[in-house]
């Protein structure tokens, strides 16, 4: 692909980006970046989410994709100052653009790479939402995560009803959604919402670590494996075995598994092409 993709060379409203480098293949590093509201998703920073990923998109080097919050807060939600300037208005154009919404800020799971979620501070609603849809998450010790919709009058939004059940359980999930308590980031990583909790100056370092390991791992068993994974993964134990002996075989074909064989016994990092 060109460098008309470019997308860690242009601005973006309300978020901030950087490429880090692996060789010929790089991470995008995603920052919401509105500190002084607790990076609320703004319309500035939704639409500036909407475009980076379509850039993201058609990026054939991009490895890995991380996601941190600016400040001490990872991401405080929704901006939802809207929701009462609009008193009249119809719920049919309320489910318009809440859609619009969801569809904008989860648009990064049809992303072909993992996605890595560096929860650095507070996450709260639509933000934790934001979170759980990442493929791996870290979390901040200090960090509050919280999903206080119906404290507030609303019903969860943007996927948290499938997504939390299926990191935490149903029972946990219940228990989160119904009561909207907070959950610090101890009680995150053993209810299985991190892969670990860490000092808030630690979880960046962490997901950009998970990044570089993804990033030189082999590209198309990456790929295929975040497809068998990813929307809650098999419906069955068949359909695994069906879809594994299919992946495995592809991956059987490729140069990188010869790559991937001879350097287990040579004690040198892989050169893995895609091929």
């Amino acid at each position: 692909m060109s460098d008309q993709f470019d997308w860690w060379e242009q601005e973006f409203a309300d978020l901030t980006v950087a490429r880090r480098e692996h060789g010929d293949r790089h991470t995008a590093v995603v920052t919401l970046d509105l500190p002084q509201r607790r990076n609320a998703m703004s319309e500035e920073m939704t639409a500036s989410w909407g475009r980076l990923v379509e850039l993201l998109r058609h990026d054939t080097r991009l490895a890995c994709v991380v996601v941190t919050g600016a400040g001490s807060a990872f991401c405080s939600g929704g901006d939802l100052s809207w929701l009462v300037s609009e008193p009249d208005a119809a719920v049919a154009d309320l489910r318009a653009r809440m859609l619009a919404f969801y569809r904008t800020w989860l648009s990064m799971t049809t992303l072909e790479v993992p996605v890595v979620a560096a929860v650095n501070g507070h996450a709260v609603g639509a933000g934790l939402a934001l979170a759980l849809a990442c493929d791996v998450r870290y979390v901040a010790e200090t960090a509050k995560l919280s999903v206080p919709f119906t404290s507030l009058g609303l019903h969860p939004g943007m996927a948290t009803t499938w997504a939390l059940p299926r990191l935490v359980g149903e029972g946990a999930a219940a228990d989160l959604l119904l009561t909207g308590r907070v959950v610090g980031g101890a009680e995150a990583l053993s209810l299985g919402m991190a892969s670990a909790a860490a000092p808030a100056d630690e979880v960046l370092p962490l997901a950009l670590a998970a990044a570089d390991r993804i990033a030189g791992a082999a590209p198309v068993a990456t790929r295929l494996t975040l497809m068998a994974l990813r929307d809650g993964g098999h419906p069955s134990r068949d359909a695994a075995l069906q879809w594994e002996a299919l992946a495995q075989a592809t991956t059987m074909a490729t140069d990188d598994v010869h790559e991937g064989i001879a350097v287990a016994g040579e004690r040198r990092a892989p050169r893995f092409t895609g091929r």
